[in-house]
């Protein structure tokens, strides 16, 4: 999940709010904000030859919001939403933050605050509030995904974070271009320590919890050797780690294998440090584009790894 635009200074009439931890009630009320927040986002930044944005279909609604919650079960102290105290909206939720930290790894996972109340400085409060939960675990390392907005990319900047450069690859698949994959077998919740050190010497950090999540969302696929796995979802692939380029390159031909014949299919959260998944996609005959950020801090952009937009 791309983060939305952080306001990049207080305004002068800023409104009297409270930062306070999301509660579960608060959880739809954000999914709405966040899908307000970034398609007004999208719709400013859209390139050109690019597909129109359009709202969040409700499918994904769904998945956002079960995947909130568990954060508040997990992480509740990097919740953080900004409510109104004064005028006839006060009480009203109008942005929020979610977070978690993942051994030495803090991870922003979606920041957003409503496109009529950008520019009052909701969003730096936001983010040092969510931000707490990392400092306190003594976190040397962080990660976020953003989108292409100017204010949020100075904010990120300001913070310590490197921003690189996200490429999507999309399309209708090639078919006749799928090599012969061996050497995978379906995973198991049984693997979950193997992916966490796979895990750890990609990005610092194990997922954890968030297997749960991940598994839902797509197939675990697992390297025989132990070097390597990938989450295939309906439309590609959701994450993939490997230790080497071969096995993460026949990770990815096998997510795209298993997607239905006919159907868009996505490679996406492709930063410079993964070339190579950029010549399985285009070999495929998909079509690139720019896509957002990476954004890091006291780590370099992970390699031979496509990391997951919200759990990163």
């Amino acid at each position: 999940m791309t983060v939305s635009p952080d306001p990049s200074s207080p305004g002068p009439s800023s409104p009297p709010v409270l930062i306070r931890p999301m509660a579960p009630s608060d959880v739809p009320v954000a999914e709405r904000i966040s899908d307000e927040a970034f398609l007004a986002a999208d719709l400013l930044t859209v390139p050109r030859g690019a597909p129109d944005p359009t709202p969040r279909p409700a499918e994904r609604s769904e998945r956002w919001i079960a995947r909130t919650r568990s954060f508040l079960d997990t992480d509740p102290q990097g919740c953080v939403v900004a409510e109104t105290l004064e005028g006839p909206d006060a009480g009203a939720v109008i942005g929020f933050a979610t977070s978690m930290v993942r051994e030495r790894l803090w991870v922003l996972a979606t920041f957003a605050v409503l496109p009529g109340a950008q520019g009052l400085g909701l969003g730096s409060r936001l983010l040092a509030a969510a931000e707490q939960s990392g400092r306190a675990a003594g976190c040397d390392r962080a990660m976020l995904s953003a989108s292409d907005d100017p204010r949020a990319l100075r904010r990120y900047w300001g913070a310590g974070f490197r921003l690189h450069g996200q490429r999507l690859l999309s399309g209708v698949l090639d078919r006749s271009a799928l090599p012969a994959v061996t050497g995978l077998r379906e995973g198991t919740e049984a693997d979950r320590d193997l992916l966490d050190t796979l895990d750890r010497e990609r990005r610092g950090a194990g997922h954890g919890p968030d297997h749960v999540a991940l598994a839902a969302q797509g197939a675990l696929v697992v390297d025989a050797a132990g070097d390597g796995y990938a989450y295939a979802a309906a439309s590609g692939p959701a994450l993939v780690a490997a230790r080497d380029e071969g096995t993460a390159r026949r990770l990815l031909w096998e997510c795209l294998a298993r997607t239905e014949p006919g159907a868009d299919v996505e490679v996406g959260h492709v930063s410079g440090a993964n070339d190579w998944a950029v010549d399985v996609a285009l070999t495929a005959r998909l079509t690139l584009r720019h896509d957002g950020w990476l954004g890091t801090r006291g780590m370099d952009a992970p390699t031979t790894y496509l990391h997951h937009g919200a759990l990163l």
